[in-house]
């Protein structure tokens, strides 16, 4: 008896240091990384750099990325939330994954509790931008446009109900206008096809999401919805041009809730290397969008506060009429 149960003693206690002894070694094989947004987008762009750059601080694994759109973002979020809690899969979240999706209850199982988040690494506020021959020159020539003919600015958005087509609901109010609404689901992409074909006169999305058609002078922005000017490219704001309206974007990485912290701490240094690294900030400089680190400790409370903020505004402009849900 005595002789079993030292064994069974033995044997327990090297079931229990196997998991550690495996976590101690990761990474042992390849890191997917989601993005819940089609392909050529600027999420896609900032999340495949700052990937790329951060595999470097593993040996012998790689970082790969997979898009996998679908859902306003909420699909491939959804894969990170059931997948295996052992840093093997990893998630890049947007506006659309924290505020959007969950305000709108678009899936009984989508819950932002079961995910980890680990560091936001960008922001990104909304602008509006148009064709490089546009005769718009400023916010004030586009209210003025949708005034005198209601309803004909055609203006590309990408999901309905989501961050920008809420930018641009504020935009109405607050303007006493009426814009034609045209929906582009699935990113950018669409939305810089739809400007390049003259389907729409306006997109309106981040400068980072046009930054190659704006450094070719393609297109340009107008005005960006934001209280200090972009770093990159020389376009009012909002608040200069006497509209009190800030939106925009973000990225921030999560990983399934159950993720060990150590997998998470290591996940963490990797990509706040990236993100030190010069390379990373020279390239993000040029594609116009703000590098905004917040790492594990304050992003979860960040996260938090942020939706509850917009879901009060939300529901404000639910029961005026503005916005549905």
């Amino acid at each position: 008896m005595h002789r079993r149960t030292l064994i069974g003693a033995a044997a327990l206690l090297a079931t229990t240091c196997l998991p550690v002894v495996a976590m101690a070694d990761y990474p042992e094989r390849d890191i997917r990384v989601v993005v819940p947004w089609g392909a050529g987008g600027g999420t896609d762009g900032i999340v495949r750099k700052i990937t790329s750059i951060a595999e470097q601080e593993f040996d012998g694994a790689s970082m790969y990325v997979e898009n996998v759109e679908g859902g306003v973002s909420a699909t491939g979020v959804g894969q990170v939330m059931s997948a295996k809690p052992d840093g093997y899969t990893l998630g890049a979240l947007t506006y659309d994954s924290i505020v959007t999706v969950p305000w709108q209850n678009m899936l009984p199982s989508y819950k932002l509790e079961k995910l980890k988040l680990i560091a936001r690494i960008t922001s990104e506020p909304d602008a509006l931008i148009v064709d490089a021959d546009s005769d718009y020159q400023s916010l004030a020539d586009i209210v003025e446009a949708a005034k005198a003919d209601p309803g004909q600015v055609r203006i590309a958005v990408q999901n309905l109900g989501g961050r920008i087509h809420l930018t641009l609901l504020q935009l109405q109010s607050l303007t006493d206008t009426e814009f034609k609404i045209v929906s582009y689901p699935g990113g950018a992409a669409p939305q810089k096809e739809a400007i390049l074909s003259d389907e729409v006169d306006i997109a309106l999305t981040s400068l980072g999401d046009f930054a190659n058609l704006l450094e070719d002078g393609t297109v340009r922005g107008v005005v960006e919805f934001a209280s200090t000017r972009n770093p990159t490219y020389d376009v009012p704001t909002s608040v200069e041009e006497g509209y009190e309206l800030e939106n925009g974007s973000f990225i921030v990485f999560a990983a399934p809730a159950d993720t060990p912290d150590d997998v998470v701490a290591t996940i963490e240094a990797a990509y706040k290397a990236a993100y030190d690294s010069d390379e990373f900030q020279s390239w993000v400089a040029g594609v116009g969008v703000t590098p905004d680190w917040l790492g594990s400790d304050e992003v979860t409370g960040w996260a938090d506060d942020t939706a509850q903020g917009l879901f009060s505004e939300m529901d404000a402009l639910v029961e005026t009429g503005i916005l549905s849900k």
